[in-house]
């Protein structure tokens, strides 16, 4: 199955996109920090990036005509700072708003589906109107906005066509969309974000999320009732530090949860040597140094090693002091490093980046991760395949 990427970062949304089972046509990304991330892998020969023909510009400059109806996904994350909130919350008055591209790319390519995703404070109240008028323009691309039509003239056009008697119903699509936990789908990270995935309403097919395999629950009664978490990591009774909230939860488990448990900084980088005090070791790592510099303050004070991490943040102007930093168990405090990093967003250990820590970590803060990507893609793919089979 062929597929696109659009806004492609680092490439992790396109990494779960071809681990799924999608062959990627064309990769597209204007920031050359990502582009040379991309060149670096390729030129190691990495799969699947080796294969990906990259287009390193605009998007506001590619023609998606050449695409047209030879496509069974168009995928991306179009840029997030106008609705994060870590940054400016220009939204719609935001020049970075790249969501008018996707929807041309859809119009464009008439893809069997899409997949956009984004982060959680784009459901914020504030933006609740433009949440909705992103939502009815994937669902009717070709209803384009007129020159004379402002953002807000536009959505009432377009809530006329969804809500009336539609004589012609043009290219339209499926769309369902919910913020998700990355942790919820094995990602040692506690990450929401929001995902738009997009049918083409003349498959007929019908899609859910798919279910999550992972629980804050069952990582509770591991640590607290049975102590098999701290077995596995061979951690002694006296080094064992469970946090208050989770003793208080652990309190309404009487019976085991099912599924697996939310995985840990811990579980991800457990078995990397420590950059600080093990510096040589860490050097046959790629991207593992160790960063100086770490601090903590309130509002920061970094991701407890036998939790989930918080989420990864890229920054305004590179990485806000504090929220990139483990908790230690005697409760020191170090700056992730960048394959640490790495690990809490599931990419796999020989993905290299390319730059600095900063421009590294911020490639990392904006990406998604792997295992969700490929979790979501595989659930489309899924229903594809089961389609061209029936």
């Amino acid at each position: 199955m062929r597929a696109i990427e659009l806004f492609a970062g680092a490439g992790g949304l396109g990494l779960g996109v071809c681990h799924a089972g999608f062959k990627t046509e064309r990769v597209i990304e204007w920031d050359r920090y990502c582009c040379d991330t991309i060149r670096e892998n390729q030129t190691r020969k990495l799969a699947p990036l080796r294969d990906w023909p990259l287009f390193e510009g605009d998007i506001r400059d590619f023609d998606f005509r050449i695409f047209e109806d030879k496509l069974d996904l168009v995928s991306g994350g179009p840029p997030c700072q106008p609705f994060s909130l870590g940054g400016k919350h220009g939204a719609y008055n935001d020049v970075r708003d790249m969501f008018p591209q996707a929807v041309r790319a859809v119009r464009q390519c008439r893809p069997q589906t899409f997949i956009f995703e984004n982060v959680k404070g784009l459901t914020r109240s504030a933006f609740s109107s433009y949440y909705e008028y992103i939502y009815l323009q994937l669902s009717y691309p070709e209803l384009e906005r007129k020159l004379c039509e402002d953002w807000g003239q536009h959505l009432n056009r377009l809530e006329k066509h969804h809500t009336g008697m539609r004589r012609t119903r043009g290219l339209e699509y499926r769309v369902v969309r919910r913020v998700i936990n990355a942790a919820n789908h094995g990602v040692a990270q506690k990450r929401e974000r929001v995902f738009f995935v997009g049918f083409r309403a003349d498959l007929e097919i019908e899609w859910h999320f798919p279910e999550e395999t992972h629980s804050l629950d069952r990582l509770i009664w591991e640590q607290c009732s049975t102590g098999e978490y701290w077995d596995r990591h061979k951690v002694p009774k006296r080094k064992r530090a469970i946090s208050n909230s989770f003793k208080q939860r652990a309190r309404r488990l009487f019976d085991a949860p099912l599924g697996n448990a939310w995985r840990t900084v811990r579980d991800a980088i457990g078995d990397l040597p420590d950059p600080e005090h093990q510096p040589m070791l860490a050097l046959l790592h790629s991207n593992h140094l160790f960063q100086p510099g770490a601090r903590t303050y309130p509002g920061h004070t970094g991701s407890p090693i036998d939790e989930p991490a918080k989420t990864l943040k890229a920054g305004v102007h590179g990485v806000p002091g504090g929220e990139n930093m483990v908790v230690l168990p005697y409760g020191t405090t170090r700056y992730f490093t960048v394959r640490e990093s790495a690990r809490l967003q599931t990419f796999p250990d020989n993905f290299v980046f390319h730059g600095s820590w900063s421009e590294t970590m911020r490639q990392l803060g904006n990406a998604v991760p792997v295992a969700l990507a490929t979790a979501v893609a595989g659930s489309v793919r899924g229903q594809l395949v089961g389609r061209a089979a029936a």
